[in-house]
């Protein structure tokens, strides 16, 4: 089955969960359908899939990630011992353990083809981490609270797990608390990982953007916790920064010199 193919049969069978939709016509062009199949992910209940569903999936995302160049940790080299700064997309990077700026549902962002990490990460990974998710918070029966982190399988990205931390969101001047709620996040994934005995994690840029905490400000939390806790930790974790944008390699690439 062609990539083509696969993209068909998923935009044809995710169209059939939805009767609303039933009548749509798919676009013509590559990237119409990918647009296409991408809101379809995005909007997905957390309901269970089938097997052909399944593997017709995972063979089209694996080949998309793969297509966009998977990007291993050896590839790259510390900007401080334990602590690597990169710029790129962390749903192709290939380590132990990448971090996932969660909302408080836990459940991914369900807007189409919407721009947050969150997105990216639940629409690479596959439909099994929302159900995953689900799982989870229906054991907790309430919403996640910021500052603490679950782990989950990855699915079909090139990592092993994926660890969601709920950061605060910034409604005006950042307080005090926003900001040990912040470093509350770095933390709680720090130890999770370690509790699962990982060598390496990669952290976005938690909270910024969508949630709207100053970049600069974050990345000193960042960093500075991070390196406390490898103090306190030696030989333990190693961390790579990752970042999207311009302005973020800038401002982490001059925290950390």
């Amino acid at each position: 089955m062609t990539q083509t193919n696969r993209r068909l049969y998923l935009i044809r069978k995710l169209l059939h969960e939805q009767p609303q939709y039933a009548g749509m016509q798919i676009p013509a062009d590559e990237a119409g359908q990918t647009r296409l199949l991408r809101s379809l992910f995005n909007i997905r209940m957390p309901h269970p899939a089938s097997e052909e569903f399944l593997q017709i999936q995972d063979a089209y995302l694996q080949e998309e990630t793969r297509r966009k160049g998977i990007t291993r940790l050896a590839d790259l080299k510390p900007i401080q011992e334990g602590i690597y700064l990169w710029q790129g997309d962390i749903t192709t990077l290939q380590c132990d353990a990448i971090v996932n700026a969660a909302n408080s549902q836990m459940l991914g962002c369900f807007v189409p083809c919407h721009g947050c990490i969150d997105n990216a990460i639940h629409t690479f990974a596959g439909v099994q981490l929302r159900l995953e998710c689900a799982r989870i918070m229906a054991q907790q029966q309430e919403e996640e609270p910021t500052g603490r982190a679950k782990i989950t399988k990855a699915y079909n990205l090139p990592c092993r797990y994926i660890l969601h931390t709920v950061g605060p969101i910034i409604h005006g001047a950042v307080t005090k608390t926003d900001r040990q709620l912040l470093a509350d996040c770095y933390r709680s994934c720090l130890e999770l990982a370690e509790s699962y005995h990982l060598n390496h994690v990669a952290f976005c840029c938690i909270s910024t953007g969508e949630f709207h905490f100053p970049n600069e400000a974050a990345a000193q939390i960042a960093v500075q916790t991070v390196q406390d806790y490898q103090r306190e930790h030696p030989h333990g974790l190693e961390v790579i920064f990752n970042v999207f944008k311009k302005i973020d390699y800038e401002i982490y690439k001059q925290l950390l010199r």
